[in-house]
């Protein structure tokens, strides 16, 4: 099982990678087959599919997947040894991730009209959210001394979203959608709260 969802988020990042090659996209992906969505960069649809005696949904805790090499990067332009990123740093940005994307989704679902179930059922749709690629220009990492960073941007992300039938586990539907936060046109102070800010915006 580990090796299965290490190779599926190994997929998923070559694949928000080649958002940025629209070109270097499959036509299809595991059954399903593309389809020109409006709003996000790509989607995929098991042909035949209909959603429509769906009116619940399950959502599957958020997985979190960093841009390959940001740590090394990071870590290599850092200023001292104190303003690296630790493996606890990483697991509180994970963790922050995950709980405020978990939100952001339930809100949004929510908002459309759809209810929110923790148990499967014949008119319930299970999705399976995730960040991969993602990048923070500037992580708030917890070192000792006062220190203030600033930036341009906080970063960029690929949202990944799987559906399936809740009940038989069948492959719905994947969509994946590269986004960068809104520059704001000058440098300004970056840390945890202003990330965050700018991340649940997006």
């Amino acid at each position: 099982m580990k090796n299965l969802i290490a190779g599926g988020l190994a997929t998923l990042l070559c694949l928000g990678t080649a958002l940025a090659r629209a070109e270097d996209m499959p036509t299809t992906w595991d059954g399903l087959t593309e389809i020109k969505p409006k709003r996000v960069d790509a989607a995929y649809l098991l042909p035949g599919a209909d959603f429509r005696p769906y009116t619940k949904l399950m959502i599957d805790p958020v997985e979190v997947a960093f841009e390959k090499n940001w740590v090394r990067d990071f870590n290599r332009e850092a200023t001292g040894t104190s303003r690296d990123l630790k493996q606890e740093d990483i697991d509180r940005i994970t963790g922050a991730v995950r709980q405020h994307f978990a939100e952001v989704f339930t809100e949004a679902y929510g908002k459309a009209g759809l209810a929110l179930v923790t148990e499967p059922g014949p008119d319930v749709l299970r999705v399976r959210p995730g960040v991969i690629d993602l990048f923070i220009a500037a992580p708030d990492v917890q070192s000792a001394g006062r220190s203030r960073t600033y930036t341009m941007e906080a970063g960029h992300a690929t949202l990944f979203l799987e559906v399936r039938d809740s009940t038989t586990g069948t492959l719905l539907g994947r969509a994946l959608d590269k986004r960068a936060t809104r520059e704001s046109g000058y440098a300004q102070v970056t840390n945890s709260v202003t990330n965050l800010s700018d991340f649940r915006a997006l």
